[in-house]
């Protein structure tokens, strides 16, 4: 392992959402500062809505732990329930260990310890975490959890976080309700190039690092184009680096690292060149399998831009072809009836049906 190479305490790049490890770049702060701010001022529903590897979770708990002294917390990551379950998790969370699998009991006891937690002076903070994936009942159940309050202020702190998703269904107007309750909703943004070596150093500083950059100007910025600023990108880069840095004896990470770190992380390598089953090919039909006399050029594609033999369609592109196909087979059959109507033998007289 690198950490004695490079004279760390721990693992700078780790993977759990440690919120010692906190890079306030000036997104997050504004993110974080929003947060807090909206539980002193009694907000009651605040959001928190980023991409995937943004660093969501880790404000989290770096709010949590603000407010550790004065609130109790409770943080739900696991999303994908119905209202029952959501409810129960909830409770479980606040240390309720029955049975009940009775909704309306679960509301209840939910109420009781709620006004327990007030009556003793603590706020309370549910974090939902990858809210995206709470069904509309769920956030409906949600919803009516903030009407807990007294006339002068909220009894329950409510922040949703997830992933662009959940800002579509707080848009759609089936959720208009609980989209006016959220009074703060704030985004991340990737970090910017030129905050990639600070951000690293930080890290690395926090894990026990002393002394000069591991790694070298051009490697940070090769790392910023690579990553795209994404944090947990840039921590699976930076851990890959030093790994293969400390195998070969190498103090400084320096761009040759980084571009051979680029050339092993690239997954398209790995991948077998097969079309997905989701996004299946459609290819020319060939009259001649089916029928004999029918023309055995491919069907030709007018209203759909030519490709390559094995490329993706749209599925735009591929409805607009099955038309076409569906036209040409619709006129093939008709030509072929008719070609069979004239080749039957006609009748040499005809029978006049009213003489007897």
């Amino acid at each position: 392992m690198y950490l004695n190479f490079y004279g760390l305490r721990e693992q700078p790049f780790g993977v759990t959402p440690d919120p010692r490890y906190l890079y306030l770049s000036a997104a997050h702060r504004e993110a974080f500062a929003s947060l807090y701010y909206g539980i002193e001022a009694n907000r009651g529903f605040l959001g928190l809505i980023a991409k995937p590897g943004m660093g969501k979770t880790t404000i989290l708990f770096h709010l949590l732990e603000k407010f550790r002294a004065t609130a109790r917390t409770a943080f739900l990551f696991q999303t994908q329930c119905n209202s029952r379950e959501f409810m129960r998790y909830l409770l479980a969370e606040l240390g309720y260990e029955g049975e009940s699998q009775d909704f309306v009991r679960l509301h209840e006891e939910f109420n009781r310890r709620l006004l327990q937690e007030a009556r003793a002076g603590n706020r309370l903070i549910v974090v939902i975490d990858e809210a995206q994936n709470l069904d509309a009942s769920v956030l409906e159940t949600v919803r009516l959890l903030s009407d807990f309050e007294t006339p002068r202020a909220k009894l329950m702190h409510i922040i949703l976080a997830g992933q662009p998703e959940l800002a579509d269904k707080l848009a759609s107007p089936g959720l208009a309700q609980l989209r006016q309750r959220v009074s703060i909703l704030h985004g991340l943004e990737p970090l910017p190039s030129w905050e990639i070596k600070a951000y690293i150093e930080h890290r690395m500083k926090i894990a026990g690092y002393e002394g000069e950059p591991v790694f070298t100007p051009d490697a940070y910025q090769a790392i910023a184009d690579f990553t795209e600023g994404i944090p947990r990108n840039v921590n699976n880069f930076c851990f890959n680096a030093l790994s293969l840095s400390y195998a070969m004896q190498k103090k400084l990470v320096d761009l040759d690292t980084v571009k051979e770190v680029i050339s092993d992380l690239d997954i398209t390598k790995l991948t077998t060149g097969r079309v997905p089953v989701s996004e299946p090919v459609v290819e020319p039909y060939y009259a001649a399998n089916y029928v004999s006399n029918v023309p055995t050029h491919p069907v030709s594609r007018p209203a759909v831009q030519q490709r390559d033999r094995g490329e993706i369609l749209s599925p735009e592109e591929a409805a607009a072809y099955m038309q076409e196909v569906a036209l040409k087979l619709k006129k093939w059959q008709r030509s072929l009836e008719d070609s069979v109507g004239e080749a039957r033998p006609k009748p040499r007289f005809q029978v006049d049906e009213e003489k007897p």
